[in-house]
């Protein structure tokens, strides 16, 4: 049995090391110019003031006019305010469930649980609300700047 362990071990070891090889290798191999990685340890992710949630920009400024996209960490128990934003935002659930619910009613009760893998598209100026109950929740958004939350309590101009 300690052999097993042993030899278990040190396969492990060894395609982790090999692992980390071949992508020291292949950024290495690639042009900059044509290329950009970002490996997990080097996405800036930034903690809200809330402690609910984290942001990670990939591209572009989400305060500004343009494109933007951003990865969203939930973190557990923590959920928005029905809310709307002035444009379509376009979500993969990379980790989920994601818990999502619509309507100016916050009922966490009646949100629906989307399973890593799924896509949703948040329609512009439609009141929503969402977040993670009881696990991490990792979210991709694509959007259109300025990103703004607007809560639902200000209704949204006619469309």
């Amino acid at each position: 049995m300690r052999h097993l362990r042993l030899v278990t071990t040190a396969v492990v070891l060894s395609v982790a090391a090999i692992g980390s090889t071949t992508v020291n290798a292949a950024e290495q191999q690639l042009n900059p110019k044509a290329i950009t990685i970002k490996l997990p340890d080097q996405i800036p992710w930034k903690r809200n003031a809330a402690g609910t949630n984290e942001v990670a920009v990939l591209v572009g400024d989400p305060a500004k006019p343009g494109l933007y996209v951003e990865m969203f960490k939930w973190l557990p128990g923590n959920m928005s305010r029905p809310h709307w934003h002035p444009n379509d935002r376009y979500i993969t659930v990379l980790k989920g469930p994601w818990w999502v619910g619509t309507g100016d009613k916050f009922d966490p009760d009646s949100t629906v649980a989307l399973p890593t893998g799924s896509y949703v598209n948040h329609a512009g100026k439609e009141v929503h609300y969402d977040g993670a109950k009881d696990t991490e929740t990792w979210l991709l958004i694509v959007g259109e700047g300025p990103e703004t939350a607007t809560p639902a309590s200000t209704p949204p101009p006619a469309h």
